[in-house]
This record gives C-alpha cells, sequence and structure tokens, in this order.
C-alpha cells in the first residue's frame, strides 16, 4: 500500500507543481489591487515565515550546517525573491498575465544548457528536440498578445526573473539537496523577506489596502505557492535530474493562458490550442528520453 501510494504521488506530483505553479501569475493579478509589488511580496514572505517557523519549533528538524545556511540564503534570494520580484513586476508594468508566463517558460532551454555544463547531466538529442517543440509551443501560445504600456520595463523584470528561476533550481539542486526542506524553507524565506522588504521600504510607499479580495490571494500564494509548491518543486528536483523537472515550465504557459482566458477575458485561439499541445508533446518527449 505504501509504494503504491508512493508511485501515485509520485506522477501526480508534475501535474499538481505545474497546475498550482500557474496559480502564482492568476493570483498576482489580484492583489496588486491591495498594494504595490514589493510592498505585497513582503506581506506575503511575512507570512509564509511565520506559518514555517511554527512547523520548525514543532518538528524541530535538523538545522543545515553554516555553509549549508549560505546555500539556502542564496537559494532563497533567488528562487523567492529576485524571481518573485521579477513575475510581479511584469504584471504590475502592464504585461498581460498569460504574456508574463512567457520568458519564464522558457527555463527549460537554459536550465539544459547549464546543467550539461554544471551539474553533469547529459540531455540527449532527443531531450533537446522536446526543449525546442516546448520553445515553439510557448511562442505559439503567446503569439499575438500585445506589449503595450510600460511593458519595456515588464520584459526586462521577466527576464531578471528566467534567470533567477534557472540559476536558482541548478543552485538548490547542486548544493541544498541534502538540507531538510522545513530548516531550509524556513531560512529561504527570512532571507528573501529581508530583500524584499529593504526593497519596498526603499522604493515604494508600503500601502496596503486590507480588502477580502488582497487577505485571501497573498493566503493562498503564501501558504500554497511560497510554502507547498516551492517545496514541491524541491522534492522533483532531489527525484530527477533538472531538465526533466524544468521541462514541466513549458505547462506553465498554457496553463496559465487558459486561467487568464477564464478568469480575464484573455484571448485564446486555435493556435494557442496547437501550442499547448506542443508544450505537453515536448514534455513527454523530455521525461520519455530520460526514462
Amino acid at each position: 500500500m505504501n509504494r503504491g501510494f508512493q508511485a501515485l504521488a509520485a506522477r501526480a506530483a508534475p501535474v499538481i507543481f505545474v497546475v498550482l505553479w500557474s496559480t502564482g501569475f492568476i493570483g498576482t493579478k489580484y492583489v496588486l489591487g491591495g498594494a504595490e509589488p514589493l510592498t505585497y511580496l513582503t506581506v506575503r514572505m511575512a507570512l509564509a515565515v511565520s506559518i514555517m517557523a511554527v512547523v520548525v519549533a514543532i518538528v524541530r528538524p535538523t538545522w543545515p550546517d553554516r555553509a549549508g545556511i549560505g546555500h539556502s540564503i542564496v537559494a532563497g534570494i533567488l528562487v523567492q525573491g529576485l524571481y518573485l520580484a521579477g513575475t510581479v513586476l511584469a504584471v504590475a508594468h502592464s504585461v498581460p498575465v498569460g504574456l508574463s508566463a512567457l520568458i519564464p517558460g522558457l527555463q527549460p532551454i537554459l536550465t539544459s544548457t547549464l546543467a550539461s555544463r554544471w551539474l553533469g547531466e547529459r540531455v540527449t538529442p532527443l531531450q533537446w528536440a522536446g526543449l525546442l517543440l516546448g520553445l515553439a509551443g510557448v511562442v505559439l501560445i503567446l503569439h499575438s498578445r500585445p506589449i503595450s504600456g510600460d511593458a519595456g520595463w515588464g520584459w526586462l523584470a521577466s527576464g531578471a526573473s528566467l534567470l533567477s528561476i534557472t540559476l536558482g533550481t541548478l543552485y538548490q539542486k547542486r548544493f541544498c539537496g541534502g538540507i531538510d526542506w522545513r530548516s531550509g524553507s524556513l531560512v529561504q524565506q527570512i532571507s528573501a523577506l529581508l530583500l524584499l522588504g529593504i526593497g519596498a521600504w526603499c522604493f515604494e510607499t508600503n500601502v496596503i489596502h486590507w480588502t477580502a479580495e488582497f487577505i485571501l490571494s497573498v493566503t493562498w500564494l503564501a501558504v500554497v505557492l511560497s510554502i507547498g509548491t516551492v517545496g514541491l518543486l524541491y522534492w522533483l528536483l532531489r527525484r530527477q535530474a533538472s531538465s526533466q523537472v524544468a521541462s514541466l515550465f513549458y505547462l506553465v504557459p498554457a496553463v496559465t493562458a487558459l486561467m487568464a482566458y477564464l478568469l480575464f477575458g484573455e484571448r485564446l485561439d486555435a493556435t494557442a490550442f496547437v501550442g499547448m499541445a506542443a508544450c505537453g508533446a515536448a514534455v513527454f518527449l523530455v521525461n520519455r528520453a530520460r526514462a
């Protein structure tokens, strides 16, 4: 029974990860009506730190050594600090929600290129074909979405988020794989909280409108995304190759675009559906080749 449950969990985890990670872009759209980007992220991370501190106090996991704490700080700044700041700033600067997932959706190409050199992971020709197919799918999904207003800054922020999440996941896999996820997550969240809090204090007014929509959205993003989904990402990284996990990010723009269409009326046409199919095929090829 235990083995059967573990096998089922291993199969379901990638699907759950993609759906939950995509809700981060959707939730961002809701919270920005209540606070500026870095101010909202500071509130989100403060809530996540409070919850994880209680978990750590109850469970009493093993704490990382000095080197492990240092590595956790670096990973936290990259994955939970700079990546989140980039994605939220992109939406705040007039980039549509579906479009804001485009550049981070290119992560598999960059991850596989770096992983083959930094982690010594071999990327097969079939995997490269799958990665390129996924790239084409992302382009098809978001081919006709407008770029207007402050989108130039938004694109710059998206580029920073791509670099941060790529380096962060590779750094996590190489240096933080042996750290207990609970104590490691708390260290990462504290480091991200300090970074985001300083940014909010220096560059924003720190005004917050505590509406029901803002509170519910921040709670979802802090508990489900910052704790649950990031923890799931690290769980996957411990059990699969970096390129295999990164291929899941090809599905995020497709799922985000579909959610944005249903919730915000953002455009989704036949070409976008072809792109979704290409992204699904890309993930299948990358994981099939690895198997």
